[in-house]
């Protein structure tokens, strides 16, 4: 005699397996199709992922420059004024064209706003720079010696100059880890010697590389690389002087400006954002043409940060519909296999199948090609981030919700696509499905 409880237990069971078993049978009858099928959920799984990786690179990224420029520091540009506000010193017309910060403006600051507590002014002379018959195209950067310390900027080789070489206006120069296999392809450039306008610079530092240009980068010339030189600030108004020349392509220009930036530090983050404005003010009321410009990183940050979730959610939207197209896919070929197997479905009503198994059979099919697609579309997703790595240089972040979130949206387009025509086969008559040929 059969223990009842035992029975109770196991018949469910065994016809729940066997079912399962139908639909993968099922499935791999039609092995070509059912990967086909599979295929629109492994490229919207995988699209997401790889989205959500190249975006999260490309904001860490842009971050990270802002987050180098210091939370706590507001930097002033000078802007170049149109071209018809060249005027001299008397308001009659010139060839110099003089504008931007000065130190007076500097002076002004540290008078009368309260919570400013270091300064670093600087100068930027666009020319080449020679080593040998190698030459540069770079931004020569005059500073002061805690520059590195204000702007984040470390020092990978060497050091940086001191206070005593910018008293004395030594002759010596930090140079920027993009210039040096330029320059120094085989050689160490410590100690050796570059050459600027006829003048020789010693060279006793190289900087880190900071990755692309920074748009609030010294000077204001937009089409400024990342090659930089870093000589002390003294050296730079003895070298070049007030009034810059550029003579390129045959076109001749003079311009007069004492500082092309100055990075304010605020002794506290409470009172950037109050005295950025005061110092907008100021600059305004003692000014009589806008040639100046205020970048605020903390806001600059605060405003890659919103842009960093609106760019995920258009990038993960992008990818979703593609993972909508697959589950289309998915019930366009459910309802293709509803239809050719309605005999199938006849037999096995006729056998005593019940509606729930019809149901359970076709859902295990839906909900088998979309997990197999969205386990197969995770792992191609972490692999094209690393491709594109190594491929494109360009930095990608696989976070650990991307490819969760996938899959779960995966598993969920079969169970919701394969409702309807597992219900559409449950509900057949099986009268009529016999019948049909």
């Amino acid at each position: 005699m059969s223990d009842p409880d035992r029975t109770v237990g196991t018949v469910p069971w065994v016809r729940m397996q066997r079912v399962f078993l139908l639909g993968l049978k099922s499935l791999w009858l039609h092995r070509l199709r059912s990967l086909l099928t599979a295929l629109g959920i492994v490229f919207g799984v995988c699209s997401v992922i790889a989205m959500l990786a190249i975006g999260e690179g490309a904001s860490f990224e842009a971050q990270e420059q802002i987050r180098q420029l210091g939370s706590q520091n507001i930097i002033l540009r000078s802007v170049k004024p149109p071209e018809e506000q060249k005027v001299g010193d008397q308001g009659r017309q010139s060839f110099v064209l003089e504008y931007g910060l000065t130190y007076r403006d500097i002076e002004r600051i540290q008078d009368t706003i309260p919570g400013v507590t270091v300064v670093v002014p600087g100068r930027i002379i666009r020319d080449y720079v020679w080593q040998i018959d190698r030459r540069v195209d770079c931004e020569v950067v005059g500073t002061v010696p805690w520059y590195p310390q204000m702007r984040n900027h470390a020092v990978t080789e060497g050091r940086f100059f001191t206070a005593d070489e910018m008293t004395s206006r030594a002759s010596v120069c930090v140079i920027g880890a993009e210039m040096v296999p330029i320059l120094f392809p085989i050689d160490n450039p410590i100690g050796r010697d570059v050459r600027i306008r006829g003048n020789y610079y010693r060279v006793v530092g190289v900087m880190a590389s900071q990755g692309r240009a920074n748009p609030t980068a010294l000077g204001n010339s937009s089409d400024a690389g990342a090659h930089r030189l870093f000589i002390p600030l003294e050296t730079a108004k003895m070298r070049f002087g007030e009034v810059l020349r550029r003579i390129r392509s045959g076109s001749f220009e003079q311009e007069r400006v004492e500082l092309h930036e100055v990075t304010l530090q605020v002794a506290s983050l409470d009172q950037v954002l109050p005295v950025a404005q005061a110092v907008q003010v100021l600059l305004e009321h003692n000014r009589k043409k806008r040639d100046f410009a205020i970048d605020v990183p903390l806001e600059m940050l605060k405003q890659a940060e919103h842009t960093k979730r609106i760019f995920n959610i258009v990038l993960g939207s992008i990818a979703a519909i593609s993972l909508l197209v697959g589950g289309i896919g998915i019930m366009n070929i459910m309802l293709a296999s509803v239809t050719e197997r309605t005999r199938e479905i006849g037999v096995r009503r006729a056998l005593g199948a019940k509606r729930r198994d019809i149901t359970v059979q076709f859902l295990v099919e839906t909900v088998t090609l979309s997990g197999a697609g969205g386990l197969l579309g995770v792992l191609l997703g972490l692999g094209i981030p690393i491709l594109v790595t190594q491929l494109a240089g360009m930095k990608t972040i696989v976070t650990l919700w991307a490819p969760l979130l996938a899959f779960s949206i995966s598993a969920m387009v079969g169970i919701v696509f394969g409702l309807y025509p597992a219900l559409r086969a449950a509900n057949m008559d099986p009268v009529d499905a016999l019948r049909h040929e």
